[in-house]
């Protein structure tokens, strides 16, 4: 596992104590019962845009702190830790390094900061099916006028709705992963119609239909026909940034499980000291630490530079077998309370059940690991 430096050290815990005063369990349910459509509180996020976790790997000249991906993820870690719902997924890790690793000068200055301090949301465009698979993309980008035109449907796009800026995968030529290109397209751009989408966690996503709309040349992000180039790292962030978020809500459930465990009894016993209990929780444990330590080798990755799609996949497929793993022991070892809604454990495995499918599942990174590996 990591040896975390002093700083990253209080950053994780300035993470720690700000989502379970300001955005706990409780934040989430509110959201859901509030039936707004909202997929996160922007209230929430302007006050991490306040503290600078926006813009935690944002270059200093463009109002960020470049303090890593290891410090965004443990950032992450914590969240998830409370189900927190906000763009930072989806702005400050995913947003952000697309623009981090293939943007313009322009394109940086114009997003970058926005970004940095939470004044705008980004987010990526990617997915058209219940599966993720980016090589199917089918969304079209033709040569008209100055620039091109967008025609197609992207969906389960996170935060969507909210979103400033759209980072669109189109297809400009061939098949698969080649003649794809990347383009950055204002939200309220004519021709965006975007739908709303109830997910089962409560968060919410957008269905974004493009037709026709045309956007200068300066929007291809990276260069026409090799945008697999950028997506795939860009992906690879996303993978790795969800497993951390995956990470902090599966220890979460281990703790609040095992503090029950600990005095719930039965038969005139505290179920802890059931064998069967302890072996189950030894298991989850296990796990936990296991995943840990995947999930924050992709990210010291990420830092050091270098190929990180083996790291990347590693740690999303670990994440998604343990989220499951998890959700299904809160629910079971907290008996009848933990079939109600009056407990949290519904609410951590609804968003195990979303997270374990988003951005792929670990059949599909199991796959994708070994066929890095040579397998």
């Amino acid at each position: 596992m990591a040896v975390l430096t002093e700083e990253q050290t209080m950053l994780r815990d300035a993470a720690k104590g700000w989502a379970s005063e300001s955005a706990p369990v409780g934040a989430l349910r509110k959201l859901r019962d509030g039936k707004s459509k909202q997929s996160f509180d922007p209230a929430a996020w302007a006050e991490m845009g306040e503290m600078g976790w926006a813009g935690v790997i944002v270059p200093e000249e463009h109002d960020g702190s470049a303090f890593g991906h290891l410090g965004l993820g443990l950032i992450l870690e914590e969240t998830g830790r409370t189900l927190a719902a906000s763009p930072l997924l989806s702005t400050a890790m995913i947003g952000a390094s697309a623009l981090n690793l293939a943007g313009s000068d322009a394109q940086k200055a114009a997003w970058l900061s926005k970004i940095a301090t939470g004044a705008a949301v980004a987010t990526l465009a990617v997915d058209e099916g219940s599966h993720h698979n980016p090589a199917r993309t089918a969304l079209t980008a033709t040569k008209g006028g100055a620039g091109y035109v967008l025609n197609g449907t992207k969906t389960f796009v996170l935060d969507g709705e909210a979103a400033d800026l759209l980072i669109v995968v189109a297809r400009t030529s061939g098949a698969g992963t080649d003649g794809l290109t990347l383009f950055l397209v204002p939200a309220d751009a004519p021709g965006v119609t975007r739908t709303h989408l109830s997910l089962l966690d409560s968060r919410g996503a957008a269905q974004i239909a493009f037709d026709g709309v045309e956007v200068g040349a300066d929007a291809v992000l990276g260069e026409v026909d090799k945008g697999w180039v950028v997506l795939e790292p860009v992906l690879d962030r996303a993978y790795a940034g969800l497993a951390a978020e995956m990470l902090g809500s599966a220890s979460a459930a281990f703790d609040i499980t095992l503090d029950y465990i600990k005095t719930r009894t039965q038969f005139g016993q505290v179920i802890g000291t059931f064998q069967a209990l302890q072996h189950r929780a030894a298991k989850w444990f296990t796990d936990i630490e296991t995943t840990r330590s995947c999930v924050e080798a992709a990210l010291e990755a990420f830092d050091a530079g270098g190929d990180t799609r083996a790291l990347a996949s590693l740690a999303k497929a670990k994440a998604s077998d343990l989220v499951h793993l998890a959700s299904n022991e809160m629910v079971q070892m907290h008996g009848g309370i933990g079939m109600t809604d009056a407990h949290d454990s519904g609410l951590f495995m609804k968003r195990a059940r979303v997270t374990e499918a988003l951005f792929g599942g670990a059949s599909f990174h199991r796959d994708r690991y070994a066929r890095r590996m040579g397998f």
